[in-house]
């Protein structure tokens, strides 16, 4: 059947005889493995030739195993809060980090309330002179 309009293009019916174009080997070509039912394509796979992943040297150390990652704060972050003491608990239970992972870093991005005591696991270094310019303490914890 035709389409209503001219620049629609019709939908591929395979297997539906030789006048449909798609007949016989339904677009599949002739046996081989891409041929049969059940086929799956993994990343990577040459058809059993040994994969380019695996035929270039490793060269190097890789040291993502044991980079330290943490959870990341602002300070504008911590001023939208109406605590006087914040602790990395705290932020976990409003949502504000997702996960502690390696421990909680406060960067210096904005201005604390005054008189704040924030604990934290690292701090930059601007973030410290704010907190403690704003009357508050900036509290290292132990991993």
């Amino acid at each position: 059947m035709r389409s209503k309009f001219p620049y629609k293009k019709r939908k591929k019916r395979r297997g539906c005889g030789i006048g449909s174009g798609h007949g016989k080997t339904s677009t599949r070509g002739h046996k081989g493995q891409r041929a049969r039912s059940g086929y799956r394509f993994d990343p990577g796979f040459e058809g059993g030739q040994n994969p380019l992943y695996r035929r270039l040297p490793k060269r190097g150390f890789n040291r993502t195993a044991l980079k330290s990652v943490y959870a990341i704060v602002n300070l504008l972050q911590l001023a939208k809060l109406d605590e006087k003491e914040i602790t990395p608990e705290l932020l976990l239970t409003k949502g504000m980090i997702k996960e502690l992972r390696d421990g909680l870093k406060i960067l210096g991005s904005g201005e604390p309330k005054k008189g704040v005591t924030v604990k934290a696991h690292l701090f930059s270094a601007s973030a410290k002179t704010k907190i403690e310019a704003g009357g508050g303490q900036a509290v290292l914890l132990e991993k």
